[in-house]
């Protein structure tokens, strides 16, 4: 059997592992958080396959792996969890090219009014004509019946991305706003009270200030502790709309206005919201609550202007088959190849075949319920997933390496054999298919296991199994096995469900079909159902915008909580400059310790030297990153280790400081769990650190990029900052999406430690899951279906989880009963 030999890796935590992974199978890589999975496949294997394919085209760049050696390798592919398109603009359809497919079928082939004689024809019946004007070229077209020229209809006016394309009122958003000025500004509160509440902490000081400088400029009172409802009404105007507005202008005719913001040029609370809204591109979620928004009178939510909406295909609208199932287009897509005659057929037919292609890859993921008019940021974590994946899982490529990470992740278990399917096929195609999974479905299904562990970090980094399920769960070392021969009994005692503390009424965002439910108080709520089902439309796009009145999507409940606190997929932060210890807070306290220490103070350094953000003590040719990028032009950007400080961040005078007998860079290079043993004698450090190793953390390394961490670690990291700050009694709502990625059960029972002590002190959980850990750990389940798509949105159950064992219409009864069968 020919196999891909990996002899004696050694990066990360990898203990000289050695390893022959069979090629054209099925592999699934599994074991705890940490352990070394994504280092050995990623950081060794994919990046030597992608060194080796350069060197073999005389191309240098990418740095050789810590290994000793790798044989046998292939062109590598690898499909992260990662995602780079948040744009609020971005669609299913934009983002997959299919609607831009779509624009060039109507413009090839789209039917309308002649300007001119008013009779119905079709662009391909009409003659073409381009004509240079003052160096520009135009298109135009004469009407087959009154032979009259008019403008060529082209892809742009198919466009809500373009002026010439968009609805002018709504510049193609769909929706059209108009500020909440209630909730924009509270006026029975001052200004330092809160009353503007998108002001918070150190911003609301700053904005606070140039308010009053910009009173002092134009020689108003100042109105400090003062209710806004108190304020005169030229106070009141500078307020809202700030030092430009026609009140002003009118009110101070000779005085100049502040020309700088130091002068007290203050852009005004209105402003202010509608510049942050411009920026979003119409992404009002996080701003919801300070706008009142409906669709648009115009164009009705189609985006596009009145002569792209009104051009027909085969009697159907471009905004209509923008807004139907994928599965419905592809039927649509299909008729109109067969009812075309042969010269129209020639026009469009590469572009028909584009998107039968590509609606095809949709459906073999299980995304068939989407539309191409849905919006990118409103996709779940694991939709996301699957977006990606249709790009590559319909390739007819053999001889790949593909590896991916976690392809099951927002996928119910009734999916999964689907996607097993897809990633058999590509195996099936004469590929090598290396999957990180916890999902003992998937392991089942696949050739081999390869269990990495035995623990994580400095405890990880060896192959403890290697063979079947069987095999796996026999494994002495295993953790993986481990679980898997442990009984684990079902929770007895739940909270108590009876106080009421959300009340959703009539939700009908995207396919949820009126449904009214509760959320109980201090309680684990488990959102579950098939995907597609309307669980993070639910979650996130009804209750997460807060409370609201009205005949649909209304919400009652959330003012009752101090804070609502939303962990979605996306990364917890961008910069690679934030990592574990600044993110916790832990790093401005370790700055401490080392200032305080002889060294420091005989050299003069103080808190600030010890800072890789700021100049000072960092290391100034990498600016304190300890790596510099190199670009390889069609390849991803690699680090290399900074030259100058060999990757240690700081000057050779801050890396002389030490702390016992460690440097300021030793430390960032320690695990939270080394780091809180090194600082056990100073409360606050070992505080916090403590929690995070006591969450299952304690393996990340105080130094590593937040940009670096999975889903699930995201999420865990977030919590249990929420929690280093949270005093007993705290009223907060955590809404919670998919928080298990990447987790492994063993890491699960570490992420229930955790919300369990978020609701002890007073939280009220709600987390849209598949696993099966945590609805069974959950105090009341809210299950959606019973299928996806159109086929969901209801409510097929809501109770306990034992109750939910009972109901025979919960595609997630049905599995959670199988799956406690085996």
């Amino acid at each position: 059997m020919r196999s891909i030999h990996i002899q004696n890796a050694t990066e990360g935590n990898l203990k000289h592992v050695s390893l022959e992974i069979p090629k054209e199978k099925l592999v699934v890589f599994t074991g705890l958080s940490g352990s070394g999975k994504s280092t050995l496949l990623v950081d060794v294997l994919f990046n030597e396959c992608q060194r080796q394919y350069l060197e073999a085209m005389s191309m240098q760049g990418i740095q050789k792996p810590r290994v000793e050696r790798i044989r046998n390798a292939s062109p590598a592919i690898v499909i992260s969890q990662t995602d780079n398109n948040r744009n609020p603009r971005s669609t299913v359809g934009t983002a997959s090219d299919v609607y831009t497919d779509l624009r060039m079928v109507y413009e090839k082939l789209g039917v309308r009014q002649c300007p001119h004689c008013a009779r119905t024809i079709s662009a391909a019946d009409c003659v073409e004509e381009t004509e240079k004007i003052d160096g520009d070229f135009y298109v135009y077209m004469y009407c087959n019946l009154c032979g009259k020229r008019m403008d060529k209809v082209t892809r742009t006016e198919f466009s809500f991305n373009t002026e010439s394309g968009a609805c002018p009122v709504c510049e193609g958003l769909g929706r059209v706003f108009a500020i909440d000025e209630e909730h924009a500004v509270d006026e029975s509160l001052s200004l330092a009270g809160g009353a503007v509440s998108f002001w918070e902490h150190k911003y609301k000081e700053y904005q606070i200030g140039v308010l009053f400088q910009a009173y002092r400029a134009l020689g108003v009172p100042i109105p400090e502790n003062v209710a806004v409802a108190n304020f005169s009404d030229i106070q009141k105007d500078i307020l809202l709309n700030g030092v430009g507005s026609d009140g002003v202008r009118r009110a101070f005719p000779d005085t100049e206005i502040p020309k700088s913001v130091a002068s007290g040029r203050f852009e005004g609370v209105y402003p202010m919201l509608w510049r942050k809204l411009a920026e979003k591109g119409g992404d009002a979620k996080k701003l919801d609550r300070y706008f009142a928004s409906q669709v648009c009178p115009t164009c009705h939510g189609e985006r596009l202007g009145d002569l792209g909406r009104s051009i027909t295909v085969e009697g159907v609208r471009l905004p209509e088959l923008s807004g139907v199932s994928i599965e419905e287009l592809f039927a649509w897509v299909s008729g109109l190849s067969e009812t075309l005659d042969e010269r129209r057929r020639s026009l469009v037919e590469d572009y028909l075949l584009d998107i039968k292609t590509k609606l095809q890859r949709f459906l073999r993921v299980g995304l068939g319920y989407l539309s191409l008019d849905r919006q990118i940021v409103t996709l779940s974590g694991g939709e996301l997933q699957r977006v990606r994946l249709a790009g590559v899982l319909d390739s007819e490529l053999s001889g790949i390496i593909y590896i991916l990470d976690e392809p099951t992740v927002g996928l119910h278990p009734k999916d999964t054999a689907g996607m097993v399917a897809v990633l058999k096929s590509l195996r099936d195609l004469g590929n090598t298919v290396l999957v990180i999974e916890h999902d003992t479905d998937v392991m089942r299904e696949a050739d081999y296991i390869v269990d990495v562990g035995p623990g994580s970090g400095v405890r990880g980094g060896e192959i403890v199994a290697f063979g079947s399920l069987e095999q796996i769960e026999s494994a002495p070392r295993s953790a993986t096995g481990r679980w898997l021969r442990e009984a684990h009994p079902a929770k007895k005692a739940y909270r108590n469900p009876a106080q009421r503390a959300v009340r959703v009424r009539n939700a009908t965002r995207f396919n949820l079909r009126g449904i009214d439910l509760d959320i109980p108080r201090g309680c684990l709520t488990s959102v579950t159902g098939p995907s597609g089902s309307g669980k993070s439309t639910l979650v996130f796009e009804v209750i997460a915008r807060g409370d609201r009145e009205g005949d649909e999507n209304a919400v009652d409940g959330c003012a009752q909580f101090d804070r609502m606190v939303v962990v979605g997929q996306a990364p917890i932060a961008k910069m690679k400059r934030s990592n574990v210890a600044t993110y916790s807070e832990a790093y401005a306290d370790v700055r401490k310790v080392f200032a305080a220490t002889a060294d420091a103070k005989r050299l003069g350094l103080g808190i600030k030297h010890f800072s890789f953000n700021t100049p000072g003590g960092r290391c100034e040719r990498c600016e304190g990153l300890g790596f510099v990028t190199s670009n390889m032009l069609f390849f991803n950007d690699i680090e290399l280790p900074c030259p100058a400080c060999q990757g240690k961040r700081f000057s050779d005078e801050v890396l002389s400081v030490r702390f016992g007998d460690l440097s300021i860079s030793d430390v960032l290079d320690l695990s939270v769990e080394e780091a809180a043993r090194v600082f056990c004698d100073h409360p606050r450090i070992a505080r916090t650190l403590g929690l995070l190793d006591e969450v299952g953390l304690g393996y990340l390394a105080l130094g590593q990029s937040l940009t670096t961490l999975s889903g699930g670690e995201s999420q865990r990291l977030k919590l249990a900052k929420e929690l280093i700050g949270m005093r007993r009694g705290s009223n907060d709502l955590y809404l919670l999406d998919e928080p298990t990625t990447g987790l492994h059960p063993q890491d699960v029972n570490h992420f229930l430690t955790l919300v369990d002590r978020l609701i002890d002190a007073g939280a009220t959980v709600v987390v849209v899951e598949h696993n099966a850990q945590v609805i069974e750990r959950s105090d009341w389940v809210i299950d959606l279906g019973p299928e996806g798509g159109d086929k969901g949105g209801s409510v097929v159950f809501a109770g306990t989880p034992a109750d939910l064992l009972e109901c025979d219409a919960s595609a997630t009864a049905r599995c959670l009963r199988s799956a406690n069968a085996r």
